[in-house]
């Protein structure tokens, strides 16, 4: 979740393209959860916007709280519906309500205690995970799961239950020790897993429902230099290959995907990053934070929009990665910038994500399923890039309640009601292909799913709204997503 109010856009200057931006941004929006900066027009009426600049919320006051104590009354003295975001990189309305409080959490971004020691770490949510990172790099400190771009609040991160490509980590909420909430009566409360057990999980990947998360109390990993392998296999043995290459410990796997191209999606190109004493050949132990992504950009623009542009992907961009490798420090490799992929306009097409959650022994049918969905709709998928994910021990709403491959589908539509309409329709059969095989869909992207839809694949939601209607009876912490499934 998270709001992007009163920002700039993004920047775009010339850089050299290196194999590492180049894969990431050509090929996938790896990893990518959520997506951009939304943007609040200060003037009457007020709107709330998501990066995909689809579904504008007309609110009726914004406030930016610096304290859990501004916050605390705002919530209190509001008489109406209120939500809650960061970064505002949700796509459908989640950080939004129609005529509502619209909460704006950047400006609660401070570190509240760091015990390298421990390598634990508090932070208000509003903290973007580049500025955890810039507290905790020196001391040689990483953070243990999050999404593949540094871009995200980490309470938004929270209440989506974000994952990336961290192999054996499974969600956001794995991580997570405790949180501090705001409740809707204003009352302000701790919750971990000993205390207040079903409010910590029904918060975590709670969408804002539950309660405002003002801050979050984190495990974190240790710092390490990892090197890029990559490998190009048909579909069909890619199960198998995980099993033997991403799996074992003694691989020292960290981060795993594997991207699936247009049209056929029957190839998988997988880039594990492990662990490695080598010497490091990226000098930056984070990525600079004035880069400029106008080669990027353009790259993303050609394979999107040129007739061949599904073939520069598959028969030249890739097959040039192929072989080569490069070493740096995983916080390099966990503090990508989004602005890699944004377009120089949304006004008449944008990019959009999905993502479906299957249990590995659905993940080849499933696969098989979708491409067939996207052929048979014509829907400009950019590419899908596969993750891993364990059960998620901790949330209330779990987007995998047993072992799972994840399918993040990258794609671009346009903005006018028709290519919204069709787009429903095509996603509406991915939801079903996932529910056939047993899997499952992730909610921080267009409200596309029937009510039906909804209730097979998160039949948990009774007991969510059993916790919520004890904390918020009167329903006054909502969305556009739980105004339509909740």
């Amino acid at each position: 979740m998270g709001k992007q109010a009163r920002e700039p856009a993004v920047r775009r200057d010339d850089i050299l393209l290196s194999r590492r931006t180049l894969l990431t941004a050509a090929m996938v929006g790896a990893g990518l959860l959520l997506v951009a900066p939304a943007r609040v027009h200060a003037a009457t009426p007020l709107l709330i916007e998501n990066v995909s600049r689809l579904y504008t919320v007309e609110v009726a006051r914004i406030v930016a709280p610096r304290s859990c104590e501004e916050l605390r009354r705002a919530v209190r003295d509001w008489p109406g519906a209120i939500a809650v975001g960061g970064g505002c990189y949700s796509m459908g309305g989640q950080v939004a309500i129609a005529q509502g409080l619209h909460v704006d959490m950047r400006q609660m971004n401070k570190l509240v205690w760091l015990r390298p020691e421990a390598k634990t770490v508090r932070v208000e949510a509003g903290m973007r995970w580049r500025g955890l990172q810039d507290h905790i790099d020196g001391h040689q400190l990483s953070v243990r799961t999050m999404q593949s771009f540094a871009n995200f609040t980490i309470g938004g991160a929270v209440s989506v239950n974000a994952h990336g490509r961290y192999v054996g980590h499974g969600p956001v909420g794995h991580s997570v020790r405790a949180l501090q909430l705001v409740l809707a009566d204003g009352q302000v409360v701790e919750a971990d897993r000993q205390t207040r057990p079903g409010l910590f999980r029904a918060a975590i990947g709670g969408y804002g429902a539950i309660g405002v998360i003002t801050e979050v109390e984190l495990d974190l990993d240790d710092n390490a230099r990892i090197e890029q392998r990559m490998t190009r296999m048909p579909l069909r043995d890619y199960p198998a290959w995980f099993e033997r290459e991403v799996r074992p410990p003694a691989k020292a796997c960290l981060l795993h995907n594997a991207d699936l191209l247009p049209p056929a999606f029957d190839e998988a190109w997988a880039t594990n990053w492990c662990v490695s004493d080598k010497p490091v050949t990226v000098p930056d132990r984070l990525i600079p934070q004035d880069r400029t992504y106008r080669t990027e950009q353009s790259l993303l623009w050609a394979v999107s929009e040129l007739p061949n542009g599904d073939a520069l992907q598959r028969k030249y961009v890739r097959p040039a990665l192929l072989g080569k490798s490069e070493v740096a420090w995983r916080n390099h490799e966990a503090s990508l910038d989004v602005r890699m992929l944004e377009p120089a306009s949304r006004r008449a097409s944008t990019y959009v994500l999905q993502e479906y959650f299957i249990p590995v022994a659905q993940c080849l049918a499933f696969a098989a399923d979708m491409a067939q969905v996207i052929r048979t709709h014509g829907a400009k998928v950019l590419n899908v890039s596969i993750r891993h994910s364990p059960r998620d021990e901790v949330s209330m709403l779990p987007w995998a309640r047993e072992e799972v491959f994840s399918f993040v589908v990258y794609y671009k539509q346009g903005t006018e009601t028709a290519a919204r309409e069709a787009v429903g329709a095509w996603t509406r059969d991915m939801i079903d292909a996932a529910l056939k095989r047993g899997g499952t869909y992730y909610l921080p992207y267009q409200l596309h799913a029937s009510t039906a839809q909804f209730a097979a694949a998160y039949p948990q939601a009774e007991a969510f709204r059993a916790v919520k209607r004890t904390v918020d009876p009167q329903g006054r912490l909502s969305n556009s997503l739980w105004q339509r499934y909740l």
